[in-house]
């Protein structure tokens, strides 16, 4: 009898078990699919969100940014790593600002804005986003902006050539970025660092960078497509001994003689430890800058004088 009724509750309790099992089981799927709803809802939300930017086909107003690590953003980096703060002054805008993602994709423009184009955990601020709202707080009806970061760290003039990577990358993102309708207003270009280091390469200097400009203008359709150069910031001591023809360089930038090219100096701008890059608060002067030189200019003829400078006082 004993037996038996051991029998009978070791059954119950393995039915049990199985059927507690069973439960968990359908609670699990059912908690997937809530699950798996609330991604799809969420992304589509998101999704949403960026198609209504993106696909904002009569006003879309693009601008690229180019150039080496001081455009691609090193505000607040140290170390090889970024702080992670972002001022006011640099904060998305869901509505208005867009990013042309590594992947081909507008997303919400965010810091850092050259994410993954050129750089990972030590990628940080630089002027994109300081540029953008600048606009739109002086231009509210502006429309949206779309921002097209291009910037490769440590090139030198001769890879900003057809053939070389990241002129080719450059144009590939430039056009893809006109896919869905919008217009490319200008070419943000801070350049030349690694030029200062040698004489022969400041010397012809010019030359490459007018070449540089002439034929991104004929690959892009667009032979009066404004560029904002920034011309160099000397940098600090000792760091200056590494950069010895920045003179050159910087002369050069100013001599640019081509319709619709508007320089800024940024000459005085505040820098990292490392004598070069910009901090935060620089590139946020800078993108000032060049957000003014813009405006100041835009509504002009199309053969505006390309040699006035602006400067941190302009």
């Amino acid at each position: 009898m004993k037996m038996k009724m051991k029998s009978i509750l070791f059954n119950f309790n393995k039915k049990l078990q199985y059927a507690s099992e069973e439960i968990l089981l359908m609670l699990m799927f059912v908690f997937l699919l809530f699950y798996l709803r609330w991604i799809r809802s969420h992304n589509y939300q998101h999704h949403l969100l960026i198609t209504n930017r993106s696909t904002d086909k009569l006003n879309k107003q693009i601008f690229i940014l180019a150039g080496q690590s001081n455009m691609a953003g090193q505000g607040g980096v140290h170390n090889f790593t970024w702080d992670g703060i972002i001022p006011h002054e640099c904060q998305p805008n869901p509505n208005n600002i867009l990013r042309l993602s590594v992947t081909i994709k507008w997303e919400i423009a965010h810091e850092p804005l050259n994410y993954a184009v050129d750089c990972l955990h030590n990628c940080g601020v630089g002027p994109g986003m300081a540029f953008a709202n600048a606009i739109l707080k002086q231009e509210p009806n502006f429309g949206v902006i779309g921002l097209v970061p291009c910037s490769k760290s440590g090139t030198g003039i001769h890879a900003w050539i057809r053939g070389n990577m990241p002129y080719d990358q450059l144009i590939s993102r430039a056009k893809f970025s006109l896919k869905h309708g919008g217009t490319i207003r200008g070419l943000l270009w801070f350049h030349g660092e690694s030029d200062t280091k040698d004489k022969y390469t400041a010397r012809y200097y010019k030359a490459k960078v007018i070449k540089f400009i002439q034929d991104l203008r004929d690959d892009l359709n667009s032979p009066l497509l404004p560029v904002i150069v920034v011309v160099l910031r000397y940098p600090k001591k000792p760091f200056d001994r590494k950069f010895k023809f920045v003179n050159v360089v910087r002369q050069a930038q100013m001599d640019i003689d081509l319709p619709n090219v508007i320089k800024v100096d940024a000459n005085g701008l505040p820098v990292e430890s490392d004598g070069l890059h910009l901090t935060t608060q620089g590139q946020i002067q800078l993108g000032n800058m060049m957000a003014q030189a813009f405006l100041n200019t835009k509504f002009q003829s199309l053969k505006f004088d390309s040699n006035k400078i602006y400067h941190m006082s302009s």
